[in-house]
């Protein structure tokens, strides 16, 4: 019988077993609900079983897939290891893993790439199918058999209510601290039952700080005691400061006109350099009290709490560095009553973040001279990661901007293109587009003002004549139009680098 003091209910210590037991619980065909947001509060130990037991199964010529639904990305433990196994039959909502990624474009697993937000109601309605397991880490038990979440929330709630059987998977390297961080909401309900979510401010509580559990359908309880495994970050380049730079100019004189408050909106944010490049630049910017209703807190938001810059964070997740995940930990009590974790339907809910105002923050892959942006597909068919909660935030924020170096592989692509090759967000949901050669405030102009500010602020000099020359003769063709292109050249430069791996001509 285990002593872990975080099992404090008996009925969960009756189901304790390894994960290769817990494993042989997981029927092939299944449909798996997992935990795991941005490489944090994944499950470590049972993913890995499973796919030993799906590499076993395969080498005896009895195949062996499951379906994979989580909150976003998660870790190498799980997608990594069951996609290198050939385990995965479907994927959804959001994949990073590059092992899976391959298997994506290859045509070996099929991924359905969806808006965050839609996730769990899409879900409750229906429209995914069943859900068979749920395999959920968690930080703790309580004594009323309540389960206390771990590093990520995720669609976690969903999972545990829809799934037939539960595996939890409780993690004593997730700090203590945890406990009484998070926020479940349990008011949402389907159509024509939906009512106002009473959350008004982002550091306004509407919930509870445990998940409910049916302990009937807990088949299992696995001890673990690993870490997540987020990827690191690296020191912010010339680049990144540049665009950081740039977006803080923007809100500077967002707010000397009067348009948002010196404490700004509520802050959201995509995961990466850059990203946490804005953050350190507004260390020192000259805003006070700011706030964030965002998917994830990332290592710039725990600076910034810490510098006083920004009061509170409200999230899904964490998406931290190896070095600021073993920090937070062992400072967690610092940072309790300075962060609040939420369902993903509610931190990415379109209602909310349009209500609060958010400032939305988000990478892109490219975009073209009309503001249309890519932020899945590398050359229009090859997804790189998926569209996340950008679209959640960037359609319903009181600003959307889109950042990115203005060039990529060294300068052999280029960011800004004639034509998007693929489109997540329309020019109709992109506001400001940001790189390290200017921003493009796009707000109330025509697409052939649009393409002139992006071309002569955003543009990288080796492409910028190019794009003028391309936009020019557009509008001098046959056809012309409100959006001028030329469809016979208009995905050239992308049919170049296919071929020649640049997109500048020889």
């Amino acid at each position: 019988m285990s002593h872990n003091p975080r099992l404090r209910h008996p009925k969960f210590r009756e189901k304790l077993m390894s994960a290769e037991d817990a494993a042989m619980l997981i029927a092939p065909g299944a449909v798996i609900g997992m935990s795991g947001f941005t490489g944090s509060g994944y499950p470590k130990a049972v993913p890995q079983a499973l796919a030993k037991r799906i590499e076993d199964e395969h080498a005896a010529g009895r195949p062996f897939k499951v379906s994979i639904w989580t909150g976003a990305s998660t870790g190498p433990e799980l997608d990594g290891a069951l996609a290198k196994a050939d385990g995965i039959e479907f994927r959804l909502p959001y994949n990073s893993d590059p092992i899976a990624r391959e298997r994506i474009n290859s045509g070996q697993m099929q991924y359905f790439d969806m808006h965050l937000s839609q996730v769990a109601p899409m879900a409750w309605m229906g429209f995914l199918g069943k859900l068979d397991t749920a395999v959920i880490e968690i930080s703790g038990v309580t004594e009323d058999g309540a389960l206390i979440p771990s590093s990520s929330i995720g669609n976690n709630k969903t999972w545990l209510e829809q799934a037939d059987k539960i595996i939890l998977e409780v993690n004593r390297w997730q700090s203590d601290a945890l406990d009484g961080m998070h926020d479940i909401y349990y008011g949402t309900a389907l159509p024509p039952h939906r009512v106002p979510i009473p959350l008004i401010k982002p550091d306004d509580r509407i919930g509870q700080a445990h998940f409910n559990v049916d302990p009937d359908k807990i088949v299992a309880v696995v001890e673990t005691d690993g870490p997540d495994r987020n990827a690191p970050f690296s020191p912010p380049d010339a680049v990144a400061e540049a665009i950081a730079a740039h977006i803080i100019d923007f809100l500077e004189n967002e707010v000397k006109q009067g348009r948002i408050p010196r404490g700004l909106l509520p802050l959201q944010s995509g995961v990466g350099n850059v990203p946490n490049a804005v953050m350190a630049g507004l260390i020192e910017a000259p805003f006070d009290q700011m706030t964030a209703f965002t998917e994830v807190i990332q290592d710039g938001m725990l600076d910034m709490i810490e510098a006083g810059s920004l009061r509170m964070a409200s999230a899904t997740a964490f998406s931290l560095s190896p070095e600021k995940a073993e920090y937070f930990n062992d400072n967690a009590q610092f940072f309790r009553d300075k962060l609040i974790m939420r369902p993903q339907e509610i931190s990415n809910h379109p209602e909310l973040v349009r209500r609060l105002g958010c400032i939305a923050m988000n990478g892109l892959i490219e975009a073209d001279i009309y503001g249309n942006v890519n932020s899945t597909q590398v050359m229009g068919s090859r997804i790189q990661n998926g569209i996340g909660g950008s679209g959640d935030f960037a359609r319903n924020g009181y600003v959307s901007i889109f950042m990115t170096p203005s060039v990529a592989k060294g300068g052999k692509i280029s960011a800004i293109v004639p034509m998007a090759a693929h489109v997540d967000h329309i020019a109709q949901d992109v506001q400001v587009i940001v790189t390290e050669q200017g921003l493009a405030d796009l707000r109330g102009l025509s697409p052939r003002q649009r393409a002139e500010k992006i071309i002569t602020n955003c543009a990288h000099p080796a492409y910028r004549d190019m794009l003028r020359d391309y936009y020019e003769r557009a509008k001098k063709g046959s056809f012309g139009g409100h959006a001028p292109n030329l469809l016979g050249e208009a995905l050239s430069w992308h049919e170049r680098f296919v071929q020649s791996r640049s997109m500048l001509p020889d």
